[in-house]
């Protein structure tokens, strides 16, 4: 009989260093009169958790993805965790609303153990179990980001012993954090590369300050995820968009951001036609809110995003503009997904059976966070190699995983 500890001490871990369960031999018991002693001894030892995995919350970006990470792949690998001096990077350390919710979600899929989870706290435990499909709430009761709490919970859904439909509430078109229309345009069809399969259904669109959004996400779970390779950009091919309002706010604000943005892009590319659709957002919409989400698409299949949301005081012709260049700037680089895209393959490039390979613009530190997360809770290995095109000058990066190949243990 084996047992396993982890030996770690993640507070000192660089990038690319990573901890193994040491395996350790068990006293064994042959005298028949020791029979009740070891029938204790292993009922114990069941209920007793191997050594928590230490999580620095404060190292590279400092903030919730460091958590999200965590408990998202704590909970694929059954590994405990401890997170200490969670979001210490950020101007209100600790737990928030958002962060809160997606603990808990988590807590929820793996019917596990989850302690020190409330407002402000810096320091959890999860502890988790096996984990479900079947009906999962999340409800920030704030306009946090329903897409942060997708974040946290996808991954963990994948491996499910079954169809897992999850309930998600809170802000939909959020600052800090992607759109939900960032979600479904470009997240989902570059994910499902991987082999992942879901769906979102936007019931409710919610806004700053009052929240109020609901999506609902069905989750098809898989055997493994297969790697992925995105190394050849091509052209840009299609340029399309919308720009929103949403409440009492005017709809000439949307056709001034659509009309703003277009007039950006033409001055770069004036070869392709350029839609961004002004809409007005009535019964499905939950407070006042206005932004906009500009998507390019390639001949190879890679898909890029600029967004803007409104501010108080800021011309809607700005908005637009922020957006385009934006777009104009993930396009320049000449890699094959834009800066928001990078972090979020990161788990599914280290969770996949084999080596996934994708072409980036410059590296982000979110994206480095995500591979020092992953390669302390998984086996995977990533290596970052820079890239020079002589002719056209551009400088692009190489992001390639020899994934940890974790399987559903349901499937």
């Amino acid at each position: 009989m084996l047992c396993h500890g982890w030996n770690v001490s993640a507070h000192n871990l660089s990038p690319g260093e990573v901890q193994h369960p040491q395996e350790e031999k068990c006293r064994r018991f042959s005298s028949s009169s020791a029979a009740t002693i070891l029938r204790r001894s292993l009922r114990f030892l069941v209920r007793m958790d191997p050594a928590a995995v230490e999580m620095d919350g404060s190292v590279m970006e400092g903030g919730g993805q460091i958590l999200r990470l965590s408990a998202s792949l704590s909970c694929i690998t059954g590994t405990p965790v401890k997170i200490t001096k969670i979001r210490a990077g950020r101007s209100t350390p600790g737990l928030r609303p958002q962060h809160l919710s997606g603990l808990q979600l988590v807590s929820d899929l793996c019917s596990g153990s989850l302690q020190g989870a409330t407002i402000g706290s810096t320091d959890i435990s999860l502890s988790p179990g096996k984990i479900h499909g079947g009906n999962h709430t999340a409800d920030t009761q704030t306009a946090g980001s329903v897409c942060l709490l997708m974040q946290v919970a996808l991954p963990c859904a994948l491996f499910s012993d079954g169809v897992s439909q999850l309930c998600l509430k809170g802000g939909t078109n959020a600052e800090m954090a992607p759109q939900i229309d960032y979600t479904v345009k470009v997240f989902k069809p570059i994910v499902e590369k991987f082999g992942v399969h879901f769906d979102c259904d936007i019931r409710m669109r919610g806004y700053y300050p009052k929240g109020g959004g609901e999506v609902m996400v069905t989750v098809n779970p898989v055997k493994e995820l297969q790697p992925v390779v995105m190394t050849e950009r091509g052209n840009i091919t299609k340029i399309y968009g919308r720009a929103f309002v949403a409440g009492v706010l005017p709809f000439k604000l949307a056709k001034d951001m659509s009309a703003a943005a277009v007039r950006a892009i033409r001055k770069e590319i004036k070869e392709l036609y350029i839609n961004i659709q002004p809409l007005q957002e009535k019964d499905k919409a939950c407070g006042n809110g206005n932004g906009i989400i500009i998507i390019a698409e390639s001949s190879t299949g890679c898909v890029f995003a600029g967004s803007a949301l409104g501010k108080k005081g800021v011309y809607a012709d700005k908005i637009g503009i922020e957006a385009a260049e934006m777009l104009l700037r993930n396009i320049r680089h000449n890699g094959c997904v834009d800066e928001f895209l990078q972090d979020q393959l990161i788990i599914f490039m280290a969770m996949a059976k084999g080596r996934s390979r994708i072409r980036t613009g410059a590296v982000t530190l979110h994206t480095q966070t995500a591979i020092h997360i992953a390669e302390q809770l998984t086996q995977a290995k990533f290596t970052i190699t820079k890239s020079e095109e002589q002719l056209s000058g551009s400088v692009t990066y190489i992001i390639e995983c020899e994934g940890s190949g974790l399987t559903n243990p349901s499937l």
